[in-house]
């Protein structure tokens, strides 16, 4: 059963390869989705996935990379979506 969340990570979170570490997160647990940065500073996505994987990559946008400062982390669950076999950044 594949769970799927959409995400918005608050703070200082463009510029600091914040895409790059979360596809490489999502890719290591198997996730399948995207991640992208807002005119307005933010990084959004949506993920699906198992949800110990998903719990995984939760904890990981929280935290971020080693450059970001994540002041905020909104997450809410959407439908899952069929026929995706990537994460995309």
């Amino acid at each position: 059963m594949s769970n799927r969340i959409a995400f918005t990570v608050h703070g200082r979170v463009q510029g600091v390869c914040f895409r790059d570490f979360t596809q490489k997160k999502a890719n290591s647990y198997g996730i399948t989705g995207f991640v992208k940065n807002t005119n307005d500073g933010k990084v959004v996505g949506e993920a699906q996935g198992n949800e110990d994987a998903l719990k995984k990559l939760k904890g990981d946008l929280n935290e971020g990379p080693r450059a970001a400062h994540v002041v905020k982390l909104e997450i809410k669950e959407i439908q899952s979506k069929d026929g995706e076999s990537s994460f995309d950044a």
